[in-house]
Parts: C-alpha cells; structure tokens; sequence
C-alpha cells in the first residue's frame, strides 16, 4: 500500500490504524507492508509524515508486525530515532553492479549517516536546499563529533577557538536547526544561507573525509543524458 497520508479528523482513517484497532475488515491482517510513502511531492512533509507513522505504529494495542522501505533518508533518519532498537536495514547495490546487498545498520553503526551525507551532497550541488537540511546536517556533525569523542557538534566545523568564520557557522546551523518550524514548516534557504551551507557542507568533508565510491552513484547521474547509470 502507499498512502499518501495518515489519518485525519476530517478524512478516512488509514488502513494500517483500521487494522491496529482490529477492525472487523480488517481482523484477519498480521502484518503489514509500508513501501516508501514519501514521494517527491511530499517532501516537504517527511518528517511529520514519519514522526506520525512512527506515533501510529508505536501504540500499546498494536499487535501487528510491519516493515517499512523506503529510498528517502531524512524520512529513514526519522523513523530510525523513534524506533530505537528495532531492526534497520539498507538495501544497496553491490560495488560491481551486478547485484544487490542487504546490510544491517547495526554491524555498520554510522552508514545510515553516510546515506545522510549523500543526500545533502546531492541538495548542495542541485541547489535544492531547505531549512531542515541544516537539522540533518547537524545530526551528522554530532554523530562525528561522538564517534570522535569531541564534546559538541562545533568541533567538526572550527578549527580554532578564535575563528570567527568557525563561530559564525556553528551559530547558523544552532539558530537554523533550533526549533519545530524547520521541520514542520520548512522554507527554501535564502542564497546566502545556501553558500553557507555549502560552505559548511564542504569543509566538513574535507576535514572527516569518507570513501568517495559512496558518492559514486550521485556523480553518474550528474552526467549527461544518454550516458548509463
């Protein structure tokens, strides 16, 4: 099934709720199948979309057992901090092309924040940036800065106490991650906050490089139509 939104007050109740609550319809569901309901004409609406799915899935007369795909990893990202230690898996191509590779997040703690940084690299270079961009790239910088045993996210952006570029983008990205309305309201970035993006965007990747193999299927389709991908 792919619904386009969950349940409202002054629309029909979601298939998935009418078979959590046992609906005699729907008595004979044990499980249950979400494919990738976020569209690119939901976008905007990814994360109030998963946090709601999330909400939905999490209720104590939920007998059902469900598993969810999807391709988007802001609305992966989502579901992976409200779901805490259920199962999480990535589905990706094998490095010669000519098959498939099912990977546990769990046996590779930090992938599904490389899946992040693709998604940004690719906003970046599109220019297709929004306010919660900045709410996924500070995840990142705080996973790093963790995995790195720095105290804050800011570590991973300044290098000198008194860099005052350095300060500047750490306050940008608290003041533009502070708060729901990035992410339930989010706006397209101004121009100057988008070159600050990139600006920390690249800095960071300079600084924590990651394998570029993983950005390899973004390059390919940067490339010309015609040329295969």
């Amino acid at each position: 099934m792919k619904p386009a939104k969950l349940s409202e007050r002054t629309g029909p109740p979601h298939i998935a709720e009418l078979a959590i609550e046992e609906a005699e319809a729907y008595q004979w569901v044990k499980f249950v199948y979400i494919d990738d309901p976020i569209s690119s004409l939901d976008e905007h609406n990814a994360i109030s979309v998963a946090n709601h799915l999330a909400q939905l899935l999490k209720r104590e007369d939920n007998k059902l057992k469900t598993v969810i795909s999807t391709h988007h990893s802001l609305f992966f990202n989502v579901l992976w901090n409200e779901f805490g230690k259920a199962k999480k898996l990535f589905l990706t191509k094998a490095g010669s092309g000519s098959g498939y590779l099912v990977r546990e997040t769990g046996d590779t703690p930090f992938f599904h924040h490389v899946a992040i940084l693709t998604e940004l690299r690719k906003a970046a270079d599109s220019g297709n940036l929004y306010t919660y961009h900045f709410n996924m790239l500070r995840s990142v910088l705080e996973r790093t800065a963790s995995f790195h045993g720095f105290r804050g996210f800011s570590a991973c952006i300044r290098q000198d106490d008194d860099d005052p570029e350095g300060i500047l983008h750490t306050r940008l990205v608290n003041v533009m991650s502070h708060g729901n309305y990035s992410l339930f309201e989010p706006s397209e970035m101004v121009p100057e906050n988008k070159d600050y993006f990139r600006r920390i965007l690249t800095d960071f990747m300079e600084r924590f490089p990651f394998n570029p193999e993983l950005f390899a299927d973004e390059a390919q389709q940067a490339q010309p139509a015609g040329n295969p991908q």
